[in-house]
């Protein structure tokens, strides 16, 4: 069964860009433009992994994060951020992942697939605080936004 991811970006070509590099991945695909729409996709389907941008038009992406995961604590979450030191928060928060921007889209796929990939037990580990669970990326020059 396809793994299915949930990306909310509120900038037209990356959302559509990383929709169609992880569909190449194959998995299965769902768009959101903004945080109300990204909320109201995760009430009506079932997903595997959240990647969320943390600035969006209408609800922060920290507000979306933190909805989401009150519904479904166990979610592995990716966040990406034009934001500078949000590595602190995204850990205390329970982040999966901070990736800053520019994006880094391999070092994204590989993210994806490393939390896709690990099992139930071993996420419950690192939730419960056995292993800290934030991967932390900052950019390389010269990747896109």
């Amino acid at each position: 069964m396809r793994k299915k991811i949930l990306v909310v970006e509120d900038k037209s070509p990356v959302r559509e860009e990383l929709g169609k590099v992880l569909q190449m991945k194959g998995y299965e695909v769902s768009l959101a433009a903004d945080g109300r729409e990204g909320i109201e996709k995760f009430n009506t389907e079932l997903f595997d992994l959240l990647v969320l941008d943390v600035n969006l038009p209408d609800i922060n992406g920290w507000e979306v994060f933190e909805q989401v995961t009150r519904i479904n604590p166990f979610l592995p979450v990716i966040i990406f951020t034009g934001q500078e030191s949000r590595r602190n928060l995204a850990a205390w928060g329970g982040v999966g992942a901070l990736i800053e921007k520019p994006l880094n889209v391999p070092l994204l796929l590989e993210t994806v697939a490393k939390f896709l990939g690990e099992s139930p037990a071993a996420y419950l580990q690192h939730l419960a605080g056995r292993g800290s669970n934030l991967r932390y990326d900052s950019p390389p020059a010269g990747e896109w936004t």
